[in-house]
């Protein structure tokens, strides 16, 4: 049997598409094992999977002042040394990492046992730790055409994102059901990420009674952001968190409103859903939702609004454009090249582990 290495962690944007590869990966008769961090969100989706995991020391590498540079690189080191000891003792065909600072040490510590190594980039641009990763690579997937010229030409393939297979399996009349609503009005479901959006959250409740004239609308708020006054409103649900019934909730939605995060706008692309982004702002990030959300307005899968430019009657507007055209919306989602991404992924984790 042959045997493969999944790594990455830190945030669930760097777990979850490697959680959407193992059904396939076992199909395709791999052994397979996941290195991450000690105690992160990794540890706890992963083991749940009976996936045998193995944490490591990793430490963050920033590019601002801040006096854990002077002692992460010493963690990041012993973490090569954990990896590489452990890659002796799995002999894996092949490592896959998707990323985040965990996954450094494990694609060091493959390049130098000699085991080939495909790495994921999700973002337009590829982040730090992928930076230092791709000398390393032999494959470098990502979502965008435009990170193509950012990354090696002999070792870039353009492949979407691998979206969870449970996604495609909602079931509409089950997320109507769950929500109290019927087949009345068409369904908005809203996205602010897993914290909450709280410039998406106001602007959706400031044109709420006029959102809910024609249609019906999910508010996946965040923790801590529900809005108590609102309770009880006929065609309007808030929720801090969705995990087991999101696939029926996106199943039952018409349009969505959404952060720009890489994994969000591929898993909506993948379900063919039109769209409205608002993007989290540079401020508050490296600007990649930017750059990940103007990718998919060029394309013409979304409309965008910048998070410093939403008012009411903006958002409003774009809500009833991306109804009202729904159509060609997903004629252009159609035409996508980032379908079939799982199957174009293992199709490279098999060549590499010949």
């Amino acid at each position: 049997m042959k045997k493969i290495v999944l790594t990455g962690g830190g945030t669930a944007g760097h777990v979850t598409p490697n959680i959407a590869l193992i059904p396939e990966l076992k199909k395709a008769g791999y052994e397979i094992y996941y290195i991450g961090s000690y105690e992160g969100i990794e540890k706890k989706l992963i083991e749940k999977l009976g996936i045998p995991y193995y944490g490591i020391s990793s430490g963050k590498l920033r590019r601002y002042i801040d006096l854990k540079n002077i002692s992460d690189p010493f963690k990041v080191l012993k973490g090569f040394a954990q990896a590489r000891k452990l890659l002796k003792k799995i002999k894996p065909d092949v490592v896959f990492s998707k990323g985040g600072f965990v996954s450094v040490p494990v694609v060091v510590a493959a390049k130098s046992r000699k085991i080939p190594c495909i790495i994921h980039e999700s973002d337009m641009t590829p982040g730090l730790a992928n930076k230092i990763c791709i000398p390393c690579a032999v494959r470098v997937c990502t979502n965008f055409p435009e990170t193509l010229k950012h990354l090696p030409a002999e070792k870039a393939v353009l492949t979407g994102s691998p979206i969870r297979e449970e996604l495609f399996k909602g079931d509409k009349e089950k997320g109507l059901k769950f929500c109290g609503f019927d087949n009345s009005k068409p369904v908005i479901l809203i996205i602010g990420g897993s914290l909450g959006a709280v410039a998406v959250n106001n602007a959706v409740r400031g044109i709420l009674p006029e959102l809910l004239k024609k249609f019906q609308v999910i508010h996946l708020c965040g923790k801590g952001k529900k809005d108590d006054s609102l309770v009880g409103t006929k065609g309007y649900v808030q929720y801090e968190y969705i995990s087991e019934e999101l696939p029926d909730l996106m199943a039952a939605s018409d349009i969505m409103i959404s952060r720009a995060g890489a994994n969000a706008i591929c898993e909506i692309l993948a379900l063919k859903k039109p769209n409205i982004l608002i993007p989290l702002s540079a401020q508050a990030s490296r600007g990649d939702q930017i750059l990940n959300a103007a990718s998919f307005e060029k394309l013409g899968y979304s409309i965008v609004i910048q998070e410093e430019e939403v008012t009411n009657e903006k958002l409003l507007d774009a809500v009833n454009e991306a109804f009202d055209n729904k159509e060609k919306y997903i004629a252009a989602m159609n035409k996508s090249q980032l379908n079939n991404s799982i199957e174009k992924i293992v199709g490279l984790i098999n060549s590499a582990a010949k």
